[in-house]
């Protein structure tokens, strides 16, 4: 049976390929729905995104359900620099022709998970709209099977300050809703996506494919890499997201162990920061299966598998 999950997410090119691959694999995974978050770019964006994706693959029989446009606390940064002004620049996709489902995605989150007996919920983006939902309806999480999350980091570091990745960043507040929430977590930081390197071969790969979800997916990571190709000198960029899409279809991609993570929410200087226990120097228990390795190959042989079924 089809793991049933929600997507929540911010498109964002990364997003954009883990969608795809979702959307590609509807014999292990039932998308529920997706919900949209303001993170990458502003909620207006990252909702046309998903519906465009959604599209491109084929599945307009996957809602998309427009969520919080500012995180919690704090006033919402985007990371245009990163992923251009519409937050998926190089993807060349027409306007989308669905708009989004009636209702606001944290009702529809909490709805969703009270009426299944088993939700798996992806987040690749700010967890704003899990922690709206969790403060409303606290009795969802015990009835979220698992919480897979793209976000954080901890050898690796961050990547919007030097203690904190971007989409804790923009809400760590959220983040720490979740983390002590009791949902078991799966927890993809920067340390693991780092090593989810693309190369020219894996970008030509994609665009051999010879359908429309391959030429945007090549042209998404011709755009994307550029910018962390030179924050970082290497011959290309990471992809985040779809290590959480991954993980779901194929676990032994992925290793790591499981840890007690807390997240900082009081210092400016750390702001963010999740704090991995790796070396469990506390006495608290675990709360994260927190990821550090993957197989690359591995990973992009499947990406290239199921985004050619699109």
């Amino acid at each position: 049976m089809a793991c049933k999950i929600i997507i929540d997410t911010d498109p964002g090119q990364d997003d954009a390929v883990a969608l795809l691959l979702a959307l590609a694999s509807p014999d292990e995974l039932e998308v529920l729905g997706i919900t949209s978050v303001a993170g990458n770019v502003p909620l207006e964006l990252t909702t046309r995104n998903a519906l465009m994706l959604a599209e491109l693959a084929g599945r307009t029989d996957v809602p998309v359900y427009a969520g919080c446009e500012r995180p919690t606390v704090r006033p919402l940064i985007t990371a245009e620099y990163v992923h251009g002004v519409s937050g998926i620049d190089g993807a060349n996709l027409p306007d989308p022709t669905t708009v989004p489902a009636d209702g606001h995605a944290v009702d529809f989150l909490i709805e969703t998970v009270m009426g299944n007996e088993v939700t798996t919920l992806c987040t690749l983006g700010p967890l704003t709209n899990i922690a709206v939902a969790l403060e409303r309806e606290p009795a969802i999480a015990s009835r979220v099977d698992e919480l897979v999350l793209m976000g954080g980091g901890f050898f690796e570091g961050g990547n919007t300050t030097p203690a904190a990745e971007f989409n804790i960043y923009v809400d760590p507040e959220a983040a720490a809703i979740v983390f002590t929430s009791g949902i078991p977590l799966v927890m993809m930081p920067l340390d693991v996506t780092h090593k989810a390197l693309t190369s020219r071969a894996n970008v030509e790969a994609f665009r051999a494919l010879g359908n429309a979800a391959g030429h945007s997916v090549a042209g998404m990571l011709e755009f994307m890499e550029r910018f962390d190709m030179e924050r970082y000198g290497i011959d290309g960029g990471p992809l985040h997201d779809p290590c959480v899409i991954a993980y779901l279809l194929e676990p032994e991609l992925f290793s790591g162990r499981d840890c007690y993570v807390a997240i900082e929410t009081e210092s400016e200087l750390t702001m963010g920061m999740t704090v991995v226990d790796w070396w469990r120097l506390t006495d608290n228990e675990p709360n994260c299966l927190v990821m550090n390795q993957i197989d690359n190959d591995g990973f992009f042989r499947l990406l290239t598998e199921r985004i050619g079924l699109l």
